[in-house]
């Protein structure tokens, strides 16, 4: 097995509807920039709040890449 190596980046991800989707939402959106994104580990949860009311909700998420030096 090749060595490799990994960059770990933690992103907050949010949505009006539910956690699953503030997770999916942080990891889709890193995938338009990052590559070989390879683990996601939901790490929090919480909810904004407005007026006493569930306005979001959010998922702090650590994503896993490789990291691809010069070769």
């Amino acid at each position: 097995m090749a060595e490799s190596v990994y960059k770990i980046v933690e992103l907050v991800g949010s949505s009006p509807n539910s956690w699953e989707e503030a997770a999916k939402n942080a990891v889709e959106t890193a995938g338009k920039s990052l590559q070989e994104l390879r683990i996601a580990e939901v790490s929090e949860l919480d909810m904004k709040l407005e007026d006493g009311k569930v306005a979001a909700f959010r998922a702090r998420v650590k994503v896993s890449f490789k990291y691809l030096g010069k070769e």
